[in-house]
């Protein structure tokens, strides 16, 4: 099991965009990245095409690392742990102890 989950608001720290914080866009566990809203953007020239008829530079974000990120639990970043409870599996705030989900 991740972690960090989709809409999770995370802080980085680590890296050229250290200490800024966003949403999480999308996880890939494979990868062990996420995508976090507008943190790591790269410039990324297109071609035209149906979608963008345009074509040209567009800014976007790239994947980071999940270890370079931190969940954000009460205003301050937190490591994750997990407990079972009720027989469910659920994420906990190890600064807190707090269940997250």
């Amino acid at each position: 099991m991740f972690k960090i989950k989709k809409g999770d608001t995370v802080k980085v720290i680590a890296g050229k965009d250290k200490d800024k914080e966003g949403k999480v866009i999308s996880v890939n566990p494979k990868k062990g990245a996420v995508l976090v809203e507008g943190v790591n953007m790269i410039t990324k020239h297109t071609k035209p095409s149906m979608a963008n008829q345009q074509g040209g530079i567009v800014n976007k974000e790239a994947w980071i690392d999940a270890s370079n990120v931190m969940v954000m639990h009460e205003g301050k970043a937190t490591r994750v742990g997990f407990k079972v409870e009720d027989g469910k599996k659920v994420r906990v705030a190890k600064t807190t102890g707090k269940v997250i989900d």
